[in-house]
């Protein structure tokens, strides 16, 4: 499930961040006793033009669909930030990048 209020962004905001050379993690977790994973997805205009942001968006879910069934955290909300680095870095690093910062945060 994707995050798309505005007040969902500003609370996973103030859980736990992870940085990364390729994006920020942000997770927090929603003490609702659902186990539904959310996820949400910001690239901002400092990054690139609409071509770029919307490229690493869908780098982005493609990341989260191979990673987050077996690392993702059930009950939180995951915000990933796209950094400027974000779109050089080849797929197998960024998805490297994504598991060792989920292990950081469940730790």
């Amino acid at each position: 499930m994707t995050l798309t209020r505005r007040a969902d962004f500003l609370a996973a905001n103030r859980g736990k961040r992870a940085p990364m050379p390729g994006f920020v993690l942000l997770v927090r977790p929603r003490d609702d006793s659902d186990a539904t994973i959310r996820v949400g997805f910001t690239v901002t205009k400092k990054i690139g033009n609409a071509v770029v942001r919307n490229r690493m968006k869908r780098r982005f879910r493609a990341l989260v669909r191979e990673t987050f069934p077996d690392h993702g955290i059930a009950g939180a909300d995951h915000v990933l930030i796209g950094r400027a680095g974000g779109i050089e870095r080849d797929y197998a690093s960024l998805a490297a990048d994504l598991k060792r910062a989920l292990a950081k945060l469940t730790a």
